[in-house]
């Protein structure tokens, strides 16, 4: 029978499914009083747990001997327990300058990184780090002081993957009782009480006098306000991915959802799903994350005013309009749809695209044979169109398929296949009066994005057809008509 702390690190280990009979644990021992703890239990739990162990230590080179000296104590602990030693140094505040990061983030990012090499290399399957109750509740207290909502009160997680944390129902006070009673060394790292450093005036200031004066429990009950709030959490997720499933379509490296899928996101529970429900606001913030995410990789830069951007762009903004998100990604409004996707590059999002010529604009002359067929290659849209001369009518069918043919007698030199040009117009087939483009495209509710490259037919100067709309009622095929002309259109 162990001892009281044994028992309970076992209990919490096996409650969440920690570890299992037959895994490779990789401890992350820093040389500090938690991770040295967590290494002498787990040594005194592996018969039981079933279970192998190696040493992993991620050296910061922030504290020059200091660090060195941290380095040596876990090598000989290893050592000491006859436990395979992984041991990487890297220059964490080189890195931090070179990406932009703080320091902190620097470090947990290089951390974490040596962490997935050992499990990319299958040297271990499971990573073990030592965070405590108390870091728990330091946690959930600074989430707090900076602002946040239900996700930040979730603190951190027991088990993410392979990363689990046997000791997150422990205090700090506990483990160094642990280890004087067994007349084991550790290193205290001096940054750990720095002031200046918000998380220590947190430990070292904040959460004693909340201790002290106001609830001597207050870690064990941010503890369970963090553990409630990730059983909430698990709830949104589950929901949040199914919404985004059946509602989110990819096309590309662009994700769409239409507007009111969006704003009224629970679709059959029509009594709670409306725009202004509580319930439907929280599962529509949860979907801009989420899209936002899966863009991004992450959502760490995304704000709660970023959101309510969005929000007002879907329930408000106009076909076109567009909001700017951090990292480079957008919200962009296509008529009934909200679509998100790497922002553009700055030169080509500063400029009108409505009146500045495409980088890829096209240019293409056009000659009709006799019979048969021409056919003009579109590489800046991956696709050719194919202009038939045929015999007309050469069948009832013929005449009946298609009123958009062209009379080839009608057509007069140069003939053009090129993009839109802002001010193009024409009057199209069954209209009395002549409609500017641009017009029909929010007719036809083309996305503007994709206007500027629209392939139009023009003869002698006169636009005669344009992809996906009715030709000109000048040079319609119509009774009378010897020769028309019909236009295709392929990928290449």
């Amino acid at each position: 029978m162990g001892t009281t702390l044994e028992q309970r690190v076992l209990e919490t280990i096996r409650e969440a499914r920690m570890m299992a009979p037959g895994d490779r644990v990789g401890i992350a021992v820093s040389g500090g009083a938690d991770s040295v703890a967590l290494l002498r239990l787990l040594e005194t739990l592996r018969g039981e747990l079933g279970i192998t162990l190696l040493v992993l230590h991620f050296d910061h080179c922030l504290r020059g001997e200091e660090s060195k000296a941290d380095a040596e104590l876990v090598a000989e602990l290893a050592r000491a327990s006859g436990l395979e030693f992984i041991c990487v140094r890297e220059d964490v505040e080189a890195a931090a300058k070179q990406h932009g990061w703080n320091l902190e983030d620097a470090a947990r990012r290089l951390r974490y990184g040596f962490f997935e090499r050992v499990i990319g290399e299958r040297r271990a399957n499971r990573i073990a780090v030592a965070h405590t109750g108390d870091d728990q509740a330091e946690t959930v207290l600074a989430h707090l002081l900076r602002g946040t909502g239900l996700t930040g009160l979730a603190g951190i997680y027991p088990v993410i993957g392979p990363l689990v944390r046997p000791l997150l129902d422990t205090r700090r006070q506990d483990l160094r009782a642990y280890l004087r009673a067994r007349d084991q060394i550790w290193r205290e790292d001096s940054t750990n009480t720095d002031q200046r450093r918000q998380r220590a005036r947190i430990r070292e200031q904040l959460l004693p006098l909340l201790e002290r004066d106001f609830s001597p429990a207050i870690v064990a009950h941010l503890g369970d306000l963090a553990r409630f709030a990730r059983e909430e959490e698990a709830f949104w997720a589950s929901l949040v991915e199914d919404r985004f499933l059946a509602r989110v379509k990819k096309t590309g490296e662009a994700f769409t959802i239409q507007v009111c899928d969006l704003l009224m996101p629970l679709g059959p529970l029509a009594n709670l799903d409306h725009p202004n429900s509580s319930c439907s606001r929280s599962l529509t913030e949860r979907l801009i994350r989420r899209l936002y995410e899966e863009l991004r990789g992450d959502r760490r830069e995304l704000t709660s005013r970023h959101v309510e951007q969005v929000i007002h762009l879907a329930a408000e903004g106009l076909s076109g309009r567009r909001v700017e998100l951090p990292g480079g990604i957008g919200a962009e409004r296509v008529f009934g749809d909200l679509v998100f996707s790497k922002a553009p590059s700055k030169s080509a999002s500063s400029a009108a695209p409505e009146t500045t010529r495409p980088s890829n604009a096209y240019h293409y002359m056009v000659k009709l044979p006799e019979h048969g067929a021409s056919t003009v290659s579109i590489p800046e849209l991956g696709t050719c169109l194919r202009l038939k001369v045929i015999d007309w009518p050469s069948a009832p069918s013929d005449t009946k398929r298609d009123g958009r043919a062209l009379d080839a007698d009608l057509l007069r030199a140069p003939l053009i296949l090129r993009n839109w040009q802002p001010g193009d117009a024409y009057r199209p087939r069954g209209r009395r009066q002549t409609r500017k483009l641009k017009q029909m495209f929010l007719a036809g509710r083309v996305p503007s994005r994709d206007r500027a490259h629209w392939p139009v037919l023009e003869s002698d100067g006169h636009v005669i057809w344009v992809r996906g709309m009715p030709p000109a009622e000048d040079f319609c095929a119509r009774e009378g008509t010897r020769m028309g002309v019909v236009i295709e259109e392929e990928r290449l």
